[in-house]
């Protein structure tokens, strides 16, 4: 589970260097930035880790202090935001068709072989959150980045078993079931056939 303090150190680190990551060729940057003792690494900078994290911070019911700290980043990640709206929303484009190229795999992968990929779920689907993030950040993306989101979506809901919050109890209040239903469940580890129906 990552912690506020990773969580904020994390967008501070990658608001610090957002501005040449913007300004780059590269989707995935690696952070000049360690972590603590006992802390995973902190993941590549990209927009979709960058918008999950701001997510998950504003998703907590935080401290006066720690809504202190992440109101002293926020106008920082706002700012280089609009300053470089055009990079931006070209990195979101990009990023989406990444990302959304992965979510694809995993479903693949998951109705090949639904015993061997139901519990990888919970990590996977940090995928599809991304994409709801990114594509509110993307100005010009294809009608058919829409359409296959939307295939997938109804497959996930074939096979998904509603259910408890999948991700940490804590963020559960930003994640609301109606916007991240995605999030409420997880997938059977077998799957019936037609003629099961």
């Amino acid at each position: 589970m990552k912690s506020f303090d990773y969580d904020l150190r994390y967008l501070k680190a990658g608001v610090e260097e957002l501005e040449s990551y913007l300004l780059s060729e590269h989707l995935f940057w690696s952070l000049d930035a360690k972590t603590e003792a006992n802390e995973p690494v902190f993941p590549n900078l990209t927009l979709g880790n960058l918008l999950l994290t701001e997510a998950r911070l504003k998703g907590r019911h935080l401290t006066l202090e720690q809504e202190a700290q992440l109101g002293a980043v926020l106008p920082k990640l706002e700012q280089v935001r609009s300053h470089w709206r055009v990079a931006w929303s070209k990195k979101a484009e990009h990023s989406v068709q990444n990302r959304l190229n992965m979510w694809n795999n995993f479903i693949d992968e998951y109705t090949r072989a639904p015993e061997a990929n139901a519990d990888r779920y919970p990590y996977e689907v940090q995928r599809r959150v991304m994409l709801h993030l990114l594509m509110k950040e993307a100005d010009n993306l294809p009608e058919a980045v829409s359409e296959l989101l939307a295939r997938l979506d109804a497959l996930v809901k074939t096979f998904i078993i509603r259910g408890d919050f999948i991700w940490e109890a804590e963020l559960k209040d930003g994640f609301p079931e109606d916007t991240y239903w995605y999030l409420y469940g997880r997938l059977p580890d077998e799957l019936k056939q037609p003629e099961d129906y």
